[in-house]
């Protein structure tokens, strides 16, 4: 009776000791898995365009000159965007001309200008997405 109680309590311990270490591992493999690297600034400047200086009306009398970043998620996205640089600024263009100054006033509004441009050009894009907007410069008279 004795031999039959250690026996069995030998195969439980050892049953808890291996579904214990497996559920360490499994743990520690979807750890990993969550760790998602940060782009280093070289990556950034790769899977970027630039887009050069554009001079155009906004929605009232005013002008604007912006020049703008766009960060894509790989390097085939930035030389897709590259060769899609007339849409690109056919877009800036045409969110432009639909904004007035005070609509580009502060962080809010800038934010806003970026939002829309990246929801605007993600649909054209097919080798990969656009990341963020960055303006570079920008000047309104």
């Amino acid at each position: 009776m004795k031999n039959k109680l250690l026996t069995v309590s030998l195969i439980i311990i050892v049953c808890i000791t291996l579904l214990g270490g497996v559920a360490l591992v499994l743990a520690m493999q979807l750890k990993n898995g969550d760790d998602v690297k940060e782009p280093t600034i070289d990556d950034i400047i790769e899977s970027s365009v630039d887009v050069e200086e554009i001079t155009t009306n906004l929605g009232n009398r005013q002008f604007i000159r912006i020049t703008l970043k766009i960060q894509t998620d790989n390097k085939k996205a930035a030389e897709e965007l590259a060769k899609r640089d007339f849409q690109v600024k056919n877009i800036v263009i045409q969110e432009l001309s639909e904004m007035t100054a005070k609509d580009l006033e502060g962080k809010a509004g800038k934010q806003a200008f970026e939002d829309a441009l990246k929801s605007h050009l993600n649909p054209l894009m097919q080798n990969g997405d656009v990341e963020k907007v960055y303006i570079v410069s920008y000047i309104i008279q």
